[in-house]
């Protein structure tokens, strides 16, 4: 499974480690993953879904709904 949103999108953004005496080093700056089991009132049922802390408190917001159509993903297969 890569790692990445499955609602936004988010994925790992290239970087560099800096060190002291400022030789740099490349690294990745992981988008904060989480795996949450959300309930779908449409569906009546729990969907587990792997994403990121920004998308979990814009869901609350928004709701599971409209994010998952922004998406484009069908809820049924998760």
């Amino acid at each position: 499974m890569a790692r990445k949103c499955e609602l936004t999108g988010k994925k790992a953004n290239n970087a560099y480690a800096v060190s002291h005496s400022h030789r740099r080093t490349k690294r990745l700056q992981h988008a904060n993953l989480q795996t949450k089991r959300i309930w779908w009132p449409a569906g009546n049922r729990w969907v587990k879904l792997r994403i990121s802390t920004k998308a979990l408190k814009t869901l609350q917001i928004k709701g599971i709904d409209v994010m998952a159509k922004e998406a484009g993903i069908n809820l049924n297969h998760y």
